[in-house]
């Protein structure tokens, strides 16, 4: 079973624009998250997808492993699913562009996913510590079903804890124990034949009223298994994010 990764690198993001370009101590955004990627020890290959020359000229430095995609793409997924047409693959993970400090392990987790059961689709889960980031609309949740399978995910607070909810929002810092809230990484993989499925799904309500694109598998009746991690994923979204990032090579 061949595994790769593709990492969709757009240079013209609507919050951070060029910001896998920026200088993180010698190495572009780009650059880090490529070379993360290759320290996983059961993927075959890694990609980078992109529309931008630019990016391409870049990434040039340090890999020949660069796919030119269309500039019409609305999301990664899209962008992803082009880039793998030409591929012979089995396996493919999505893994941010934006994220220098991806954790190998976790790629591996969610490769070997495919090994145990049979899946179309898993994505990645961290349990959340504190209410700030409970309360933040940024911070996608997730909550599972028994097998660990979504069963939905929100910009809101999912589950909602009915019978201690004003204690929990207004008198807490950390999430007390048994409560359990989960974070949705933006980490994806699926089956080469699944990602060309989904691809080719209309956008659906959910998706469109949540802006979250993985819910248009779960609202044409496909699972997402989720795998539970440690990592906690640190994005380059705004400029305080590329300075955090700056701080944590130091």
């Amino acid at each position: 079973m061949k595994k790769i990764v593709v990492i969709p690198a757009r240079l013209n993001s609507s919050r951070f624009p060029n910001k896998v370009l920026l200088n993180l101590k010698g190495k572009t955004v780009i650059q880090r998250v490529y070379e993360q990627c290759l320290k996983a020890k059961n993927i075959d290959e890694v990609y980078i997808a992109t529309d931008s020359l630019e990016v391409k000229k870049s990434c040039g430095n340090f890999t020949n492993n660069i796919i030119m995609t269309k500039d019409t793409h609305e999301s990664g997924t899209d962008r992803i699913a082009e880039a793998v047409q030409a591929i012979e693959c089995d396996i493919v993970i999505n893994v941010q562009g934006d994220e220098p400090f991806m954790e190998p392990e976790l790629i591996e987790k969610l490769a070997n996913a495919f090994d145990e059961e049979s899946i179309q689709m898993a994505s990645a889960m961290h349990k959340i510590g504190k209410v700030a980031e409970l309360k933040n609309h940024n911070v996608v949740k997730v909550t599972v079903d028994n097998k660990s399978n979504a069963l939905y995910f929100s910009r809101s607070i999912i589950p909602h804890h009915r019978d201690e909810w004003d204690s929990l929002f207004n008198y807490h810092e950390n999430i007390p124990e048994p409560l359990k809230f989960f974070r949705h990484l933006g980490i994806y993989a699926y089956t080469k034949d699944f990602l060309l499925t989904y691809s080719n799904m209309e956008q659906s309500y959910l998706e469109r009223l949540e802006q979250l694109e993985q819910l248009r598998v779960l609202e044409n009746g496909h699972k997402i298994k989720m795998i539970e991690t440690s990592y906690n994923s640190i994005g380059i979204d705004t400029i305080d994010d590329y300075h955090k990032a700056l701080e944590l090579l130091k």
